[in-house]
């Protein structure tokens, strides 16, 4: 089954190999030739466009004015009383854990200094 697979997309890429190759020779040579003369196309000619008639222009009656109206008056807005909210207990922050100190000075390392010189 596997080698059936195996044969089948070996033959497609064959095939596609091969038709490559010949369609990029076929360009070439359209490449190599010269272009074919096309003969002129004759010029259409349009009839001339009829004139836009004038249409009548309708008088429109005047627009009604739009009445006045008395302005309302609106009650009082009753007044709200305060509300007192009760205390919040007050909890400690708690303490910042100290930052501990970088060492400024830089170790010496046995295998990182030079060998002793006899």
């Amino acid at each position: 089954m596997a080698s059936s697979n195996f044969h089948l997309v070996l033959s497609l890429i064959m095939a596609i190999t091969l038709s490559n190759i010949h369609g990029s020779s076929a360009a070439r040579s359209l490449l190599q030739t010269s272009q074919p003369t096309i003969p002129p196309l004759p010029k259409a000619t349009l009839p001339p466009l009829p004139a836009m008639p004038n249409l009548p222009t309708a008088t429109l009656p005047p627009l009604p004015t739009n009445p006045t109206l008395p302005k309302p008056t609106l009650p009082p807005m009753p007044a709200m009383p305060k509300v007192a909210l009760p205390p919040l207990p007050t909890n400690p922050l708690p303490t910042m854990p100290s930052i501990p100190t970088i060492p400024t000075n830089m170790p010496s390392f046995p295998f990182l200094s030079p060998p002793p010189s006899n």
